[in-house]
Formats: structure tokens, C-alpha cells, sequence
């Protein structure tokens, strides 16, 4: 038995839009811009994936979501690059493509969790992050352990380094003295 031949149906064919006019394109431009407006007052963004502690950082603050997520897609691109690199055999591609990796999984795990881990901080990673020492640590005798290039709550400047950089300011008082001044000058304003 042979098989019948099968009823040829012609394609629908869309016909090509007519150009739109100068005009045209501006007002659907226009239309379009109030729509997303409107969509975005009705229905704002809710970004259940970002920790609350970033989404609290203000529009200056280098660490804000917006500038992180720029810098993710940013280190994304320069991996996609360094692993063409790396197929075609150029040299340290494939230790550029891991740092970018790292360093971009390492933000969007900041963005989650808020915590900072790198010791860089950037789009391309070229600003030093400053460590801060919120636990003290003590000797034997009960002296405290110091590390330079940290920011100490109780000095309140950047131990060893120079008033330029952070440190140590030339006019420092130690709390101790600046408590014992503020008291005294108390006592001497209550009584005459």
C-alpha cells in the first residue's frame, strides 16, 4: 500500500510592519516609559535574595547593591574573556579567569550574606579593604595584641600607620585623659 499524499497547507506569512515616523517612535517611546513607571509603583522589586543590611546602605556608600552587581557582571565578562584566552593557550589566562571567578563569587555571596571576605574591594578589585578589630585580644600580662594596618574601637585611628593613611592623628589624646578633661571642665561649669 502506498501512502497517500498529504495535503499541501500553505504557511501563514506575516507581512513586515510599516516603518514607524519620528513622531511615532517617540510617543511609543513615551507610552512605554509610564507603563514601567506604573508597573513600578504598583508592583516595586523585592529583592528576597539580598540581605537586608545592604539594602539598608545608602547611595554613597562603596559597597551599595547597585555598584556590586556591576561589578559582578563586570568580573562575569573578564572570565568569559580569560577562558577564550585560555583555549587558545596565552599564558596566566587561566590564573585571571579563576580570580575573576572567586572574586565574583565572593560578591554575590556578600550581596546574600553581607559579609565582605575578600581583602579587596572594586570593580577590578583595586582598593584595599581596612580591617577592624572588634574582639581584643590580650598577652600573658594583660598588655593587648596589636596588628598594624587595623582599626582599633579603643585608640579609634588605624594602628602604625601615619596620620596621612588613617593613623595615628599628631593632636591624639588617649580616652582616658579625654574623659578626665571633659570631667573636670563638668565640675568647674556646675560650680562657678
Amino acid at each position: 500500500m502506498a501512502k497517500e499524499p498529504e495535503k499541501y497547507v500553505r504557511k501563514k506569512v506575516r507581512k513586515a510592519r510599516k516603518p514607524m515616523s519620528p513622531e511615532q517612535k517617540a510617543a511609543a517611546s513615551e507610552r512605554l516609559r509610564i507603563a514601567r513607571e506604573k508597573r513600578l509603583k504598583e508592583n516595586p522589586p523585592q529583592y528576597k535574595n539580598i540581605h537586608p543590611d545592604v539594602l539598608a546602605l545608602d547611595d554613597e556608600h562603596p559597597l551599595r547593591m547597585e555598584r556590586v552587581k556591576a561589578w559582578i557582571k563586570t568580573q562575569r565578562e573578564i572570565a568569559a574573556e580569560e577562558r577564550k584566552q585560555e583555549r587558545a593557550g596565552v599564558k596566566g589566562a587561566t590564573i585571571k579567569r579563576i580570580r575573576a571567578e572567586n572574586y565574583a563569587r565572593m560578591m554575590q555571596s556578600y550581596l546574600e550574606s553581607s559579609t565582605w571576605t575578600d581583602m579587596f574591594y572594586g570593580e577590578y578589585g583595586e582598593h584595599r579593604m581596612n580591617r577592624i578589630c572588634t574582639t581584643m585580644a590580650y598577652d600573658a600580662n594583660g598588655e593587648p595584641k596589636r596588628c598594624y594596618g587595623t582599626f582599633y574601637m579603643d585608640l579609634g585611628y588605624i594602628y602604625g600607620y601615619p596620620e596621612e593613611k588613617g593613623g595615628k592623628p599628631n593632636d591624639w589624646t588617649p580616652p582616658e585623659e579625654r574623659e578626665v578633661k571633659t570631667q573636670s571642665n563638668d565640675l568647674e561649669n556646675f560650680f562657678g
